[in-house]
């Protein structure tokens, strides 16, 4: 049986040709970065500036302000906590992933900060006016994702960035689910630190992430270590990338994260946002028909190309291990956001379809029908799993 992946917002997969044949070369090739004057280590340093290079050339940021981290969630984390102070007030949105929601509960739990959540709605307007009316004096910072990793509806992050240099906000921007899919600029857009994983929409390698900064807002460094720069110094350095980047960097990672970008760049970003928002409405089109089945979409928001939806009578993790035996990898549960399905009323959870630019359509019918098959075993109690597998011939 053939294993189909619509599983591309926890990590994109397959990976392309020049991704694998980067990470491939890489690791023939280089060893470390910054450490020592030798063929090798100059020729890893040579290599890891240009992908830091094409990284901030793809997101209008500055080399130097362009810095590789394990993850989104490292990145993340990096920002709200190197941003914020004792008795500084911050703003997260009901859709936020864990990433955000956590590190921002854990410095509440220990009394150093306040936060508000507000509500995003469908209607653009709405949403920044309950931002609005959530911002206090002591208001350091927004923190949002562009996009929700369970919907996939797309938050006005352009207006919000407009609204946070009105009143002097540092807006801290969650781009895990947005870049490589939507065309984020941090200059454009306004953003005043934008973190993305690695490993999604940009195609590059797991432990891959970034974290972009118009150094508006100082970061201060979670971690102290070896650079590489200013040796003699018992004090991190003060100047960017060294000051957040300490330790041997993930140069197969750096390479990979090249490759993707180059990739993405290739097949553009409008045609990457085209193609997989295609296969989103052909499979929404399909499960509408289908009883039983709820999809969560509505009208007037906008969404990158993720689709959550339920069928009644069966966990998500039940009716999505199903799938997976039928040759469909899609995920399942709460997918690290538990804000976004106290929103939604899915305490239960969600299966997500998340297409790729190798997803084809004629694979996403095939799933539709697969569903569809699946809620009949279901109205005859089931006594035809063990025969479901005709069914889907």
């Amino acid at each position: 049986m053939v294993t189909v992946n619509f599983d591309n917002a926890a990590t994109t997969y397959p990976k392309p040709p020049e991704v694998r044949q980067a990470v491939a070369e890489a690791v023939a090739r280089y060893g470390n970065s910054g450490r020592g004057g030798h063929a090798i280590a100059e020729r890893t340093s040579e290599m890891v500036y240009h992908a830091r290079e094409t990284v901030a050339d793809f997101f209008d940021a500055k080399v130097e302000n362009t810095i590789f981290t394990l993850n989104c969630t490292h990145a993340l984390n990096l920002a709200i906590q190197g941003i914020l102070k004792v008795g500084d007030h911050v703003i997260i949105s009901d859709l936020e992933h864990n990433s955000v929601y956590r590190p921002v509960a854990a410095l509440a739990r220990s009394g150093r900060i306040s936060y508000s959540v507000a509500k995003v709605s469908t209607d653009d307007h709405i949403t920044i006016r309950n931002f609005l009316r959530e911002i206090r004096q002591n208001t350091k910072a927004v923190i949002c994702t562009v996009a929700s990793n369970v919907t996939g509806q797309i938050l006005p992050y352009r207006e919000l960035a407009q609204l946070c240099r009105m009143h002097g906000i540092c807006l801290i921007v969650d781009g895990a689910q947005g870049c490589g899919i939507l065309p984020l600029s941090l200059e454009q857009d306004g953003m005043h630190i934008l973190c993305t994983a690695g490993h999604k929409g940009l195609y590059g390698i797991t432990g891959t992430g970034v974290l972009m900064t118009d150094c508006e807002f100082p970061i201060q460094p979670l971690m102290q270590g070896g650079t590489g720069s200013a040796s003699r110094s018992p004090q991190q350095p003060d100047f960017l990338p060294d000051r957040l980047e300490c330790g041997t960097l993930n140069v197969i990672g750096a390479a990979s994260l090249c490759a993707g970008i180059s990739f993405v760049k290739r097949c553009t970003v409008e045609g990457l946002y085209r193609h997989e928002s295609h296969l989103c409405d052909v499979l929404c089109q399909h499960l509408k028909q289908i009883s039983g089945v709820r999809v969560f979409r509505e009208e007037g928001a906008a969404y990158v190309p993720i689709v959550s939806f339920t069928i009644e009578g069966v966990s998500s993790e039940e009716a999505a291990a199903w799938l997976s035996e039928q040759g469909f990898c899609l995920r399942a549960g709460l997918h690290c956001a538990p804000l976004a399905h106290e929103k939604l009323g899915t305490e239960d959870g969600t299966i997500r379809f998340a297409p790729s630019a190798f997803s084809r359509e004629q694979d996403t019918v095939r799933l539709a029908q697969c569903v569809k098959n699946y809620v009949k075993i279901l109205k005859n109690g089931g006594n035809l799993l063990k025969n479901s597998g005709n069914m889907l011939q």
